[in-house]
């Protein structure tokens, strides 16, 4: 379901919020799945355990998870309910944009690859 990488400037926390988000957003979990438990994810992925039980708690304070006592942590909303600002969108699209230059990726590179993610995603 999700994998993080360690050399990634991104903290781990956040990455593990964003392959979550990701999961929601692309269907593949829907309202009322269950997430790995705190313990077995943080194994899964390689990383300590407060880190994803802090991510959790995130998205929980966002309302894209709940957890119900006795049953663990469940997809709490659809992706109609993930609501980015669109002036951060803009941002992280510069930092991505960013990246691919500093990758020595081209326009057209750039251009392929999101009309593939586009065609791919939505």
């Amino acid at each position: 379901m999700l994998t993080v990488d360690p050399a990634s400037p991104i903290a781990l926390g956040e990455q593990v919020q964003r392959g979550i988000r990701r999961a929601i957003a692309e269907g593949e979990l829907s309202v009322g799945d269950p997430l790995p438990p705190v313990r077995q994810l943080a194994a899964d992925v390689g990383v300590n355990l407060n880190t994803i039980a802090r991510a959790y708690r995130e998205l929980e304070r966002e309302g894209l998870l709940r957890t119900a006592r006795g049953r663990g942590t469940l997809v709490a909303a659809d992706r109609s309910a993930i609501r980015v600002p669109k002036p951060e969108l803009r941002e992280r699209l510069r930092d991505l944009l960013a990246d691919a230059r500093l990758a020595g990726m081209g326009e057209r590179e750039v251009r392929r690859l999101l009309l593939d993610e586009l065609e791919r995603r939505m």
